[in-house]
């Protein structure tokens, strides 16, 4: 992932409307995985538009420093099926 804010953005920017993996730090032992499409993305954070069948809310927001300190980890399905051949 790329090392400033500004970055992150347009790293993001480029993938909106991709489908995605987010990783997230619950807690000392305990992850979070949720899956949805990156929806939009602000001045300082992005949306996720959750699928509906795993999840009970339908949207959630994370901040580009959680990326940047590695709170969140996201993976694109793209990436993984280019990384995958």
């Amino acid at each position: 992932m790329p090392t400033s804010l500004a970055k992150i953005k347009d790293t993001l920017d480029e993938h909106i409307g991709e489908n995605l993996t987010v990783v997230a730090q619950a807690g000392r032992k305990k992850v979070i995985r949720r899956k949805g499409k990156l929806a939009e993305t602000f001045h300082s954070v992005f949306v996720v538009d959750l699928d509906q069948d795993e999840n009970a809310f339908e949207r959630v927001s994370y901040s580009y420093a959680d990326l940047l300190t590695k709170s969140i980890d996201i993976t694109f399905e793209s990436d993984q099926v280019a990384t995958e051949q």
